[in-house]
């Protein structure tokens, strides 16, 4: 029998069709992939499965009951993993573990066999509030969270999406664990290297089924989506830059809570024009080293300066000069493109003449013309990718900030947005970027990697591979993130 049924199911929100008769079949045990672009319907398809949705048209069937008659002996059944971990982050660790299992009719103790092998790496923390736990560290809560009542299948909605590569392997290693013990496990994911540790997958494009097959025939198949040419960046430029003067300076960065210190003795500088990448594992602080540098945040000791102006007294000025892009892009989604291009513009203090005259040539520059008065809600992903990284340099500023700036994003759009970046550093724009994306990593000019708050290489890829012995990035992040030793 199989574990799951899709037969011509459809789904509409409105005009919008998120589901378009799709059908497939999944096998007992089986680890199946979801893959797609964002807006293709994975989410939907989730739902419908775990009977959070019901579909417009046809029948799908978990463990052989039907997703719409029989929702009550389906939600004994599976586990449901969505990618923001749907934790209670003011719930402990504990905490949140009995609260999944009373959902479920059942107790920690009972389900404690289910979950041994995941929970027993985080128990030492049960007192630790969710919210305050790593990305790794959330990642083993949910799925504990999700096991407990020991289901016979599992869904996982892109469960890995921000959280750093050595995390996602350890993630992906404990779903072949319980692959072992014959759990059917479906899941999404937009990094290349987890589909393929997928044995099928299904290729979904704007609502409906393009390919199911195996990992590396979809691949194949669809390359130009999925593995498009890399990006050559130009050695003149590289050399000109090197010659350029330094935008950001740090010299023996320290930021402290109490005696922990998330950001220990760290220095470095930027020059203009350069793409500089900073990495580090969930935890290792790099978020806290770039709110420092941004102004959000004073250090506990050292000096470091962002354009000419000092972090520690002269913070509100730098926030007028750099630009900064989180991974949820930063956009209002119930204003139009032309709205927000012109409320950041008016934050950023430029006069209304020059918004008038730089918003026409932005809209042309991005073919967004005659979509200037869309509703950003209602632009693709990629294009609301490309607004924001847009207005977010709208001002000319002398760094841009990126926080992860193409979490869950498929490899064609994350190339466009990279051809975005390298246009902005030809034009002395420096850029600041923080990426899990570890193909990324090799299109910056020079990378630091943190680990246990401190810097523990610094140069550009090439001389890590070299220096790490390391045949690529992901393997010279690898190497250099299992050497942490401070607890999550």
């Amino acid at each position: 029998m199989n574990a799951i049924e899709v037969h011509h199911v459809s789904k509409s929100y409105g005009r919008v069709k998120a589901l378009d008769d799709v059908s497939f079949t999944v096998d007992k045990g089986e680890v199946f992939g979801l893959i797609g672009p964002d807006g293709a319907g994975k989410t939907s398809l989730f739902r419908i499965l775990c009977t959070l949705l019901l579909p417009d048209e046809g029948t799908a069937a978990v463990d052989g009951f039907d997703t719409v008659s029989q929702m009550k002996d389906i939600r004994r059944r599976v586990g449901y993993m969505p990618g923001r971990f749907s934790l209670y982050q003011d719930l402990t660790v504990r905490e949140n573990l009995e609260f999944f299992a009373t959902l479920f009719g059942t107790t920690v103790d009972e389900g404690y066999d289910s979950i041994k092998a995941i929970y027993s790496q985080i128990e030492r923390f049960g007192n630790r509030k969710a919210g305050a736990l790593s990305g790794g560290m959330k990642q083993k809560l949910a799925l504990s969270c999700a096991l407990v009542h020991s289901p016979s299948v599992l869904f996982l909605d892109e469960p890995t999406t921000g959280v750093d590569p050595v995390s996602r392997k350890e993630l992906w290693d404990m779903l072949g664990m319980l692959k072992e013990r014959n759990i059917t496990i479906v899941a999404s994911t937009p990094y290349l290297d987890e589909v393929r540790r997928c044995e099928r997958i299904a290729f979904l494009d704007h609502g409906k089924v393009r390919g199911i097959d195996t990992p590396a025939v979809i691949l194949e198949e669809f390359k130009d989506i999925f593995n498009p040419p890399g990006i050559v960046k130009s050695v003149a430029v590289s050399q000109q830059q090197a010659q350029q003067e330094n935008v950001i300076e740090v010299q023996h960065l320290v930021k402290a809570f109490g005696s922990f210190r998330a950001v220990d003795d760290i220095s470095f500088s930027v020059k203009r024009g350069e793409i500089f990448g900073f990495l580090g594992a969930n935890g290792a602080g790099k978020t806290t080293a770039m709110h420092m540098l941004t102004g959000l945040n004073q250090p506990t000791s050292g000096t470091g300066t962002v354009v000419g102006y000092d972090i520690r007294t002269e913070h509100e000025q730098i926030k007028k000069h750099i630009g900064y892009m989180s991974q949820k892009f930063s956009l209002y989604e119930d204003l139009t493109v032309a709205e927000n291009i012109r409320l950041f513009a008016g934050i950023y203090g430029m006069k209304d003449d020059v918004i008038a005259r730089k918003t026409d040539d932005l809209l042309e520059r991005l073919q967004f013309t005659e979509h200037k008065n869309d509703l950003v809600s209602s632009l693709p992903l990629g294009w609301k990718q490309k607004l924001a990284f847009s207005v977010s340099i709208f001002h000319e500023p002398g760094v841009v900030f990126l926080d992860e700036p193409t979490g869950g994003v498929d490899p064609a759009t994350r190339r466009q947005f990279w051809e975005l970046i390298y246009d902005a550093a030809a034009r002395g724009i420096t850029v600041f970027v923080t990426t899990h994306y570890m193909d990324e990593a090799e299109y910056c000019d020079r990378i630091s990697i943190m680990v246990d708050g401190k810097i523990s290489a610094l140069g550009t890829p090439d001389e890590l591979k070299r220096r790490f012995r390391q045949p690529d990035m992901d393997h010279v992040f690898t190497y250099l993130a299992r050497q942490a030793k401070r607890g999550d």
